[in-house]
């Protein structure tokens, strides 16, 4: 009988999954956009906040820059745009930009910050790169994995060539969305009695 070669089965395996991701990331995938927020979309990210508000989410909020505590849009796209500059400090943040994902039908199902980079002390312990929250009505459909994916090639074009993503221990959900976009697990760490796990995520060479 002949010898089964494992290790050439074991390649041709890894291989197939390469390719199989490589494809499923730009071709079956949930079709949304990232773009910057205009008075277009003014109805719909109060909508937007108005939903986050009533789900009660225990991270409410993330990745929205401040949505929260803004009296009115035009506030919040004020602060958008003085965050984004990188030649206006503020003493406790970094530069970022901040997305909203749309589907071809002009609904924002989430929202998505990328922060130029991570020199601050909270941001580089458990902050990271990366923060998004996507729409209550919206979730369980793929569009986290998707808006993820998008931004990591805005990180990409601004040379961050490695990012880092962080979620909570216990978030199953955010870990998966994590992991399929080829997040590698470094270390967990504990935050005022949370557990956070702290992931990198490579930029591939087909980007």
């Amino acid at each position: 009988m002949k010898e089964v070669n494992w290790e050439m089965i074991n390649s041709f395996r890894d291989t197939f999954y390469y390719i199989f991701n490589f494809l499923e990331k730009r071709f079956f995938i949930k079709k949304i956009e990232l773009i910057k927020p205009s008075l277009s979309y003014e109805q719909e990210v109060m909508d937007f906040k108005e939903e986050i508000r009533q789900a009660n989410d225990t991270d409410a909020f993330a990745g929205c820059t401040c949505l929260e505590v803004c009296d009115s849009f035009n506030e919040w796209i004020a602060f958008l745009d003085c965050l984004s500059d990188e030649k206006i400090s503020f003493k406790d943040k970094v530069p970022s930009t901040t997305y909203l994902a749309v589907t071809p039908k002009k609904r924002v199902i989430g929202i998505i910050d990328l922060r130029h980079h991570i020199h601050h002390p909270i941001l580089s312990t458990w902050g990271g790169h990366i923060g998004y929250t996507v729409r209550p009505s919206e979730r369980g459909k793929g569009y986290g994995k998707e808006m993820l994916r998008l931004n990591l090639i805005h990180a990409y074009e601004m040379n961050i060539p490695e990012v880092l993503v962080t979620c909570h221990a216990n978030n199953l959900a955010s870990e998966k969305v994590i992991l399929a976009n080829g997040g590698v697990f470094e270390k967990e760490i504990e935050v005022d009695g949370e557990k956070i796990k702290r992931y990198w995520i490579k930029k591939e060479p087909f980007y």
